[in-house]
């Protein structure tokens, strides 16, 4: 769910649908509604990462990986791992199908024995983290994913939604509103997870989403995982907010695009995540509004960062070398390898950060 981007370039056809009924309407005050509701389907046309070739980010040290650390661990040795406490936790941001890199990375971390006992997900980090927590191998995790995470989950159009947005007393517009029906995407869910919990996956999986009604981030630790990744895409206006445990909960990736705080008890931290692409030109309002959405979430990452003050947190942002679109599930296998070289690059980093952890053997389910 990358800049609020999901589905948004489905919605495009949806425009031409609305902008139909504001030609045919017969007054004034409906001719305004209509086009009230065309401008705001404009604008989420900005989130999508297809509108515009994207400039490179100002963060990438070198081709293909920016490595960006914290100040450094104060001298002596860190204190032994307290029952239960984390030790290696992985945290994947939003990002789209750019996040499947996550499993090349995992791939590399297993086979050199540093696997993470704790994986930590937001949007579509939280999905590939549920696979990779779950235990799926990279290539059953592409095929999986190839599912879950395609244009075609949100096409299924709420016909209620044209009449909320023109006329939205009338119609009972209100905070759940949303311009897809979900059915499919919980059917893909149910498909490829069953009635799994999330307490019960073989590898922790923490998933950081938003409360709808304070913007804060809530991180679930357990529940049904269907119900779970739901609430992790529940996109605003595309998908409506998951009800969980009387919360109405929505996307991680408008209060938190890269989830550190949630594994603020683990021993060391790897975090994944990618910029929001910033538009080559503006020449239009809906690039426009893209270029200052990326801004923000790039700057949130940011202070989400710094704000961590971690002694051990290391964050791959690698620079892909070939634009790849949100739902380009054709690029996963390319991504993954790239996932496996941002691994390989980093590999004395990351031992170097576990050098002064807890080395007590972990049961990695993911191989």
């Amino acid at each position: 769910m990358d800049a609020l981007s999901i589905g948004v370039r489905a919605e495009i056809e949806h425009t031409a649908l609305t902008a139909h009924i504001a030609n045919t309407a017969t007054s004034a005050h409906t001719a305004t509604s209509a086009q009230a509701a065309i401008g705001a389907l404009n604008a989420l046309s900005a989130f999508t990462s297809r509108v515009a070739p994207v400039a490179p980010g100002p963060h990438a040290q070198r081709p293909g990986l920016a490595l960006m650390h914290p100040p450094s661990r104060p001298s002596g040795q860190p204190s032994r791992q307290p029952p239960g406490q984390p030790r290696f936790a992985l945290v994947l941001g939003s990002g789209g199908v750019r996040i499947s890199a996550a499993l090349g990375l995992v791939e590399v971390l297993t086979q050199e024995g540093l696997a993470p006992d704790l994986v930590v997900g937001c949007s579509a980090g939280a999905l590939f983290g549920a696979l990779i927590a779950a235990g799926h191998p990279a290539a059953d995790a592409i095929r999986l994913a190839t599912t879950l995470w395609s244009a075609e989950v949100t096409r299924r159009r709420r016909w209620r939604a044209i009449p909320q947005m023109l006329w939205p007393r009338l119609a009972r517009f209100g905070p759940d509103f949303a311009l897809r029906d979900d059915r499919l995407v919980r059917q893909r869910l149910t498909q490829a997870f069953g009635d799994q919990r999330l307490q019960d996956l073989p590898t922790a999986l923490r998933v950081s989403t938003t409360c709808a009604d304070s913007g804060s981030a809530v991180v679930l630790q357990s529940g049904p995982l269907v119900a779970v990744l739901r609430a992790a895409v529940a996109l605003p206006f595309m998908f409506s907010p998951q009800h969980i445990d009387g919360k109405r909960l929505m996307d991680g990736f408008i209060s938190d695009p890269l989830p550190v705080s949630a594994a603020a008890d683990a021993q060391a931290v790897l975090a994944l995540g990618f910029e929001s692409p910033m538009p080559y030109r503006v020449d239009g309002p809906s690039r426009l509004l893209a270029q200052m959405t990326s801004a923000m979430t790039n700057n949130l990452v940011q202070a989400r960062l710094a704000a961590a003050q971690r002694p051990r947190l290391l964050t791959l942002m690698p620079t892909l070398q070939r634009r790849v679109g949100l739902f380009d599930t054709q690029a996963m296998p390319y991504l993954v390898e790239e996932g496996r070289r941002a691994a390989r690059l980093a590999l004395p980093a990351i031992e170097q950060m576990l050098a002064g952890v807890d080395r007590a053997p972990v049961a990695a389910a993911w191989k």
